[in-house]
């Protein structure tokens, strides 16, 4: 059939007309299909969006309602939906190894794809929520699962454990020696065991051997078992300094997480290495015990001077332990941003007189001290940068309660430092950092 069009204006006279009809405008060429590269990244930004606009939705059913579209959008939204992957029970762990493995027993080398699908898709695996679900029986099932799993997970960059799932030597074996340990960022809920460091452990400590391949890492969060007792009771070759003293590779890290942990081959590691980049430390104090039965003290003068922010925290545990903060942050630390400590409150010396003034600009403590306001209302001539004192364990009453009421205990408190550091331009928040309503 010819695509030419004659329009014929007077089909019932004798000698009919007959004119060729041109197009004015040229026909529209057919859209070209977007790259599959442009599509992961409109699929990403609706999925940031919908995410932002409701916190409460489930990003893996978001990620199906796109798969379920057609094929097209099946083979850009898979890799998404597998990208980031949270964990809440151990039969989703279970079901997650059991795929994984079965798609790695598939792969061959015809296809010159150095790893599996879906396993090369995962770059976050969260698993901070499984502690929930997880009894002493299914410890070994976690451990074994865990094993598996990481060598099929190569392109890694997060990882969050939980700390009450203990690891075994085996796990971290397993994930040292995967490919792709240099693409781990963020290392987060580890669960830190002290005979990792034990004179008659073998092999060395596992988790430092891990640090030495994770020379990319930028994150790290360790959690240990503290003290179950008084130190004083504990034998003498706790305070014998530990044998490993291997010197780790972490240029890019900058926040760092040590909770519950007074001494281990991992705190000495740490204070023979360079830590250029580290500006966030947040540790439990234990300035009551010497070195090296203690490495708290010594690890803020070794690393000190490039602290940011600096948090003393102690986990609630029973019978919790509370041992004091060092007196000589100022010295040790001076360039502090944010400074928050932990019971009891340390008398805080004053900073040496060839640095007048500190550039401290919040101070947070759990509730209000009339003993720490003393030695607060001391420094507060070095401390013009000062804008805020945070209460973090204490929230401001609702304005709807009486003055009696609000004028009362701890808010009693917080009203009179709130009126007294008001006069300096400094405001009191809560817990939520909030001022008050």
């Amino acid at each position: 059939m010819s695509d030419t069009l004659l329009l014929c204006p007077r089909p019932l006279a004798r000698c009919a007309g007959r004119l060729l009809l041109l197009p004015l405008l040229p026909q529209r060429p057919p859209l070209k299909p977007l790259p599959s590269e442009i599509w992961s990244e409109v699929f990403s930004f609706v999925l940031s969006e919908s995410l932002a606009a409701n916190p409460l939705a489930d990003r893996a059913r978001l990620c199906m309602s796109l798969v379920m579209v057609c094929r097209s959008f099946k083979d850009v939204a898979l890799p998404l939906m597998y990208g980031r992957i949270k964990i809440r029970t151990v039969s989703c762990l279970d079901k997650l190894s059991t795929c994984l493995c079965a798609a790695d027993q598939k792969w061959d080398s015809i296809r010159r794809i150095p790893y599996s699908t879906p396993g090369r898709w995962v770059q976050v695996l969260d698993l901070s929520e499984l502690a929930d679900t997880v009894d002493s029986r299914l410890v070994y099932t976690v451990d074994l699962l865990l094993t598996n799993l990481f060598p099929l997970v190569p392109f890694l960059t997060k990882l969050c454990l939980t700390p009450a799932v203990p690891l075994s030597r085996r796990v971290f074996s397993s994930l040292t020696n995967r490919d792709g340990n240099s693409n781990l960022r963020s290392l987060g809920g580890i669960c830190y065991d002290a005979s990792f460091h034990s004179p008659v452990a073998t092999g060395g400590d596992p988790f430092v051997r891990l640090l030495q391949r994770c020379y990319n890492l930028e994150r790290l969060e360790i959690i240990g078992r503290g003290f179950d007792s008084d130190f004083e009771s504990f034998p003498d070759a706790l305070f014998q300094e530990p044998a490993s003293t291997v010197k780790l590779f972490l240029p890019k890290l900058h926040s760092l997480t040590i909770l519950s942990m007074p001494t281990s081959s991992l705190l000495v590691s740490l204070l023979d290495t360079r830590l250029p980049r580290l500006r966030a430390l947040s540790i439990t104090p234990y300035d009551d015990i010497p070195y090296p039965a203690s490495c708290t003290s010594r690890f803020l003068d070794v690393h000190g001077q490039s602290i940011f922010t600096l948090s003393f925290f102690t986990p609630k545990s029973w019978p919790t332990l509370l041992h004091p903060s060092p007196s000589t942050l100022f010295h040790t630390c001076p360039n502090l941003r944010h400074l928050s400590l932990e019971y009891p409150l340390p008398e805080l010396a004053l900073p040496d007189s060839t640095l007048p003034t500190l550039p401290l600009q919040i101070v947070s403590i759990p509730r209000p001290d009339m003993r720490f306001w003393r030695v607060l209302e001391r420094l507060l001539p070095y401390l013009p940068s000062l804008k805020a004192v945070r209460i973090r364990d204490v929230r401001w009453l609702d304005p709807g309660m009486s003055n009696r009421a609000q004028e009362t205990g701890v808010q009693g408190e917080l009203r009179n430092w709130r009126r007294r550091l008001g006069r300096r331009g400094i405001r009191v928040l809560d817990a939520d950092w909030q001022d008050m309503r």
